[in-house]
């Protein structure tokens, strides 16, 4: 690793060099917006509840009413959704037809992504200023605000578009990640307050302390190595001689969180669905039952939750991310099979049963992490602010690894050029 960044700064690879400076600096200026209110508002003292994931993601935003309050959310969003339409199980066949269609289908899919996402942030936007300011705003107001909240993710759009073309790795990616590692440092004071300073006893409050740190770099550790963590199939290839097969083996990866952090982002939406619903409708009897039955404080709302985010593992892993019917489809056009298993219905019955088998592992470590937060408040007096897991260091960790492999592979392909 650190050679990797030693290479970086050689003079050979000055382009390299520049990149990385100028994603640096577009992150800067993203951490340097989040500081600014949107006029007429004020930063939120209140207890955040479904929404602190969505603050995390914007690098505490949302909490300080920034200009970059939304984030990229929207955009995420947007990008959801318009997944979801280009599945066959939605039965859409212009979405269809545009994946079909290659360079040219993305790119049109991309520019609807945009344009959803901008008209989900004024939507959203809207919708946040009647929920933090209240009945003392006039209609003017709310609409000033949607507008310049959505200008905010506008800007970030555009930035994070700044980031791939002129930087290193993906520009949105790394703006949500900067945005949950701004959070960290108020966090880690916060916890340092709360159980060193405002303690009665100091020494175990620093011991304490210690132990918080080596958990929360012992969550981060456990994720890398999930997140890396694969089930390799053997791969023969009918066209290879047996000598050829050994020396150069191919293996197919299956990951054991093919779908990273979209199911928590999927059960984390449905909840806040009927949540965001008691802020309008003011109904006593709808009230008491979302706030009893569907949300993570309360035990019921709590299992509902992370049996959603098993659902919706297996839900995303099947249908987005890996598909096994293709896979086999793909071995057989390449002359390819695993050895013992033969091609066509039994390799696709085989790789669904190992899937299947690796995904419930993922699953479960992905509602670890995600639970992992709420049973901390419940065990710690700690604010909101201060938590322990979730699925902030999943996307963190995630983003982080990719754009080192990246960055690796831009030093080594330059290295072999030379």
């Amino acid at each position: 690793m650190f050679a990797t960044f030693k290479q970086i700064f050689k003079k050979t690879n000055k382009d390299l060099k520049n990149r990385v400076l100028f994603t640096l600096g577009a992150l800067f200026i993203f951490s340097l917006g989040n500081a600014i209110t949107v006029p007429g508002m004020r930063a939120i003292t209140d207890d955040l509840g479904f929404l602190e994931l969505l603050n995390a993601m914007s690098g505490g935003g949302l909490k300080q009413f920034s200009i970059f309050a939304l984030g990229v959310m929207p955009y995420i969003t947007a990008s959801i959704v318009l997944q979801v339409l280009q599945m066959d199980i939605m039965g859409i066949s212009y979405f269809q037809d545009l994946k079909e269609l290659g360079e040219e289908g993305r790119r049109k899919i991309n520019k609807i992504n945009r344009y959803l996402g901008i008209f989900f942030a004024l939507v959203e936007g809207y919708i946040y200023s009647l929920m933090f300011m209240g009945k003392t705003g006039s209609a003017i107001e709310y609409v000033e605000i949607s507008i310049i909240l959505t200008a905010g993710t506008a800007f970030l759009l555009w930035l994070g578009d700044q980031i791939t073309n002129k930087g290193l790795g993906n520009g949105i990616s790394l703006i949500i990640m900067a945005g949950i590692i701004n959070t960290v440092p108020n966090m880690m004071v916060e916890a340092f307050k709360n159980l060193v300073l405002n303690g009665n006893n100091t020494l175990i409050g620093v011991v304490s302390f210690i132990v918080f740190i080596l958990l929360y770099v012992g969550i981060v550790i456990g994720v890398i190595f999930v997140t890396d963590a694969e089930r390799r199939i053997p791969i023969q290839y009918s066209n290879r001689s047996a000598g050829a097969y050994k020396a150069n083996q191919s293996f197919l990866p299956l990951r054991i969180n093919s779908a990273g952090v979209m199911p928590v982002i999927f059960a984390s939406a449905v909840l806040a669905i009927p949540t965001t619903l008691t802020y309008f409708i003011k109904n006593e009897g709808f009230n008491l039952f979302i706030n009893k039955y569907l949300t993570t404080t309360t035990p019921i709302g709590f299992v509902v939750y992370i049996l959603l985010i098993i659902a919706f593992t297996y839900g995303y892993t099947y249908v987005a991310a890996v598909n096994p019917e293709d896979i086999s489809k793909n071995l057989n056009k390449q002359n390819g099979y695993i050895p013992n298993v033969r091609p066509g219905s039994e390799t696709t019955k085989y790789i669904s049963k190992v899937l299947s088998r690796i995904t419930f592992m993922g699953a479960i470590f992905i509602a670890i992490i995600a639970a992992l937060p709420i049973v901390f408040s419940w065990v710690s007096k700690m604010p909101s602010t201060v938590t322990l897991g979730g699925t902030s260091i999943l996307i963190v960790v995630g983003v982080l690894l990719e754009t080192y492999k990246q960055l690796e592979s831009s030093v080594a392909s330059r290295a072999y050029r030379r």
